[in-house]
């Protein structure tokens, strides 16, 4: 059998119902005692006086750890920052008395019990000098510092692309223009896993540390710094993960805080952070966007400019491409980007799901909508007319490039040809139907990563690899891609990941991981069949004997001749007259720079929305998203990948906002009751369709990687199709029913 490209159930599905999956906050070590974390009420200023004495009175509390009397950790900021860090001097938990955001932890109880800790918490006295703060971006919006155009070396691929031609001159003359600017609200990541750590204090002074990360090598190498600690003594545990998103790829303070903990009372300590203290983490920042385009009559563009300012804290720069990506999509000669952004006093801003392209496209697709409405020409002609098969940055043909075959199977299967163009036409009895649609893009991103195989005489493979599973099937592709390159059964498949002893991997992260770690274990598992080889050719009248490499592979437990299968010898044969009962291979893989292709997926979104006309409530009621991401592993799990981007792509076009009392610089909304997401009321009927792109050319099994592009253009199709069943246009998310009452 074939498992590359099959529907299969995930292999730690049954351990994930049954509860014998344990996440960070589930492990027991003998001696567990518990913290509970003390925040700032002030969103900057001072520590003045923390008075702890009524809570070393409650029976039960071994501890409070303050800036004060915690044990030693790092001077140098610089040790602070972990892989994914942005420029300047990042975080650093219970290091002195300043206040830099609301929601700071201050102070961690520790006691016997969860229970006790979190009431002698309530406690604790806390004094402040408060300094002025500001928190809203459109105060800091004349003010924001530029980011310059990225140079000739691409030496911050973050920046603005370089302009090409001369944009405001085409703007200027252009036969039809549109103008419009763009609001993204915060938002936070709200996975149901809590980030927790449960710090194991071993006997020899060593951490154990079961984290709620997305990166066990990024976390061992932050916490070993910061606690000076040497790397060997600190292992970091993460085998299941209940949702990141993008905000588990930083090391989260509470694991600095149990770790603090652990050495100062030499036993295990947990500490879990509350959902209110979940939004003193990263978050999606604010942004508000400029689009200007400009088109001839027919359609054919000649501007796009794209100006954007977004949100981040005093003491970092986090910031990702936001404005790129509008060259990118569309054929166009002239165009011209602009990125400021906003230093507030708030925690840094961090990536979430599709960073900067779930934003920016958002406002670039609601842009193209709304000038082929000024051209009265429809959406979807539109992005044919203006269709790339190249970069417009650098002039690069795509490696693959499906979009067109999104576009014709999508609308397919929605039934766009259908649509009454005219705003308010469509009705199904008594609400407003609206139909909307969007592209999708992303990168095609893979990294240096590096698996293990350790085959054993009986027919068993354990792979074993440092990366995470976030929830996204790493377990399952990773058990799938070594099964078929050893040609065993799925079955006879261990995965170990989730692990820093393991071999080294990156974080989890902008659908990078299933290209790079199945291409890797493609890599380990040449070297086990060149050995396998090396063995069965040694064998008496060996029928493998004088054959290369490349002219033999692995199937049903044999190694064979690729030309003629019937020249083979069992595996198990070929080891013991070997002499070994296990074959153990680690390798490195590394993807070469291509500089002549550009590599992205694409996807076309479809969208129905369904309001009430009095009561103005909104319902999406369809979705058809057609992706053309490469190689699928699994259209089961990658389905359920898009499935979840669509989810996510509602709850942003209509529920989700993070909001700030400025006053206080607080969010006032920091719970998953009055902070929206989807439910299962909110979802009707989506279909996802994967097209055919197969791309030998970025890597040897021809895969992208799925986990962004789900979300990406799917707020912008369902603002285009609020649009078009109301008449009214909202720029600014989320689309309430307040909104569409705006005259």
């Amino acid at each position: 059998m074939t498992y590359i490209g099959a529907a299969t159930s995930r292999v730690d599905g049954l351990a994930k119902v049954t509860g014998a999956a344990k996440y960070a906050a589930e492990v027991r070590p003998a001696g567990l005692v518990h913290g509970a974390v003390i925040t700032s009420t002030i969103a900057r200023g001072q520590l003045k006086r923390i008075d702890v004495s009524e809570v070393l009175k409650v029976k039960g509390v071994l501890d409070v750890l303050t800036h004060l009397n915690r044990p030693e950790i790092s001077a140098d900021d610089q040790s602070y920052k972990d892989d994914v860090a942005p420029d300047g001097s990042p975080f650093r938990p219970l290091y002195d008395d300043r206040i830099l955001f609301d929601g700071q932890p201050i102070a961690l109880v520790v006691a016997e019990t969860l229970e006790v800790a979190q009431y002698a918490a309530s406690l604790v006295q806390v004094e402040y000098d408060r300094g002025p703060h500001i928190t809203d971006v459109h105060r800091r919006m004349k003010e924001a510092p530029a980011l310059e155009p990225t140079d000739a070396t691409g030496a911050d691929a973050y920046a603005p692309p370089n302009p090409r031609g001369a944009a405001e001159k085409a703007f200027a003359a252009a036969d039809v223009r549109h103008q419009g600017e763009y609001h993204v609200p915060i938002e936070h990541h709200n996975p149901i896993e809590l980030f927790a750590s449960t710090a194991v204090f071993e006997g020899n002074g060593k951490l154990t540390i079961y984290d709620k990360t997305q990166g066990v090598q990024n976390v061992q190498r932050y916490v070993s710094r910061v606690l000076k600690m040497k790397p060997e003594d600190v292992r970091i545990m993460s085998p299941f993960m209940g949702g990141g998103f993008g905000s588990g790829l930083r090391p989260q303070y509470q694991v600095i805080l149990a770790g603090l903990a652990a050495l100062a009372l030499k036993r295990s300590v947990r500490v879990v952070l509350t959902r209110q203290q979940m939004y003193g983490l990263g978050y999606r920042p604010a942004m508000v966007q400029r689009i200007e385009l400009g088109a001839k009559a027919d359609g054919t563009l000649e501007a796009v400019m794209h100006d954007a300012v977004t949100v981040t804290s005093q003491y970092e720069r986090f910031y990702r491409q936001e404005t790129g990506w509008s060259g990118l999509l569309y054929r166009c000669d002239n165009a011209k980007y602009a990125h400021r952004i906003a230093p507030l006093d708030l925690v840094t801003s961090c990536d979430m799901r599709a960073p900067s392209a779930a934003t920016g496209v958002y406002a670039l697709e609601c842009a193209m909508d709304e000038l082929a409405v000024a051209l009265g020409i429809d959406p979807l002609e539109l992005r044919l007319k203006c269709y790339s098969d190249r970069d417009q940055h650098n002039g690069k043909p795509y490696s693959s490039k499906n979009l067109r075959e999104c576009y014709h199977q999508g609308a397919e299967a929605f039934g766009w040809g259908k649509r009454n163009p005219e705003p308010r036409s469509m009705r199904d009895g008594s609400d407003l139907v609206g139909w909307g649609m969007a592209t999708g893009v992303w990168e095609a991103l893979q990294v240096p990563i590096a698996v293990r195989i350790a085959l054993t005489s009986n027919g068993h493979a354990e792979v074993s690899c440092a990366t995470s599973d976030i929830g996204t099937g790493t377990y399952t592709i990773m058990a799938q891609v070594t099964a078929d390159m050893l040609g065993l059964p799925l079955e006879n498949i261990t995965v170990k990941l989730g692990d820093s002893t393991l071999p080294q991997s990156p974080v989890e992260g902008g659908s990078w991981i299933a290209a790079s770690v199945a291409n890797g274990i493609a890599t380990t598992a040449d070297a086990v069949r060149r050995e396998l080889l090396g063995l069965a050719s040694k064998m008496p009248d060996s029928p493998l004997a004088g054959l290369v490499l490349e002219e033999v592979k692995l199937a049903d437990g044999k190694i064979v001749s690729q030309q003629d299968p019937a020249r083979g010898i069992s595996i198990a044969d070929a080891m013991r007259h070997g002499g070994v009962d296990r074959i153990e291979q680690e390798k490195a893989t590394r993807f070469a720079k291509d500089e002549t292709q550009a590599h992205n997926v694409h996807s076309a979104v479809f969208a129905e929305v369904k309001i009430d006309e009095e009561l103005g409530i909104i319902r999406v009621t369809r979705v058809v998203s057609a992706v053309a991401a490469g190689r699928i592993l699994n259209p089961k799990t990658a389905s359920s990948q898009i499935l979840g981007g669509v989810v996510w792509g509602i709850g942003m076009a209509l529920h989700e906002e993070t909001l700030i009392d400025h006053g206080f610089g607080r969010v006032m909304n920091a719970n998953i009751a009055e902070y929206h997401v989807p439910v299962n009321a909110d979802i009707h009927d989506i279909k996802v369709i994967f097209v055919d792109e197969p791309d030998q050319s970025i890597n040897r099994l021809g895969i992208k990687g799925l986990g962004e592009i789900g979300i990406v253009g799917v707020a912008a199709a369902i603002a285009n199709a609020v649009y078009h069943a109301t008449g009214t246009r909202v720029r600014d998310l989320p689309i309430t029913l307040d909104k569409l009452d705006r005259p």
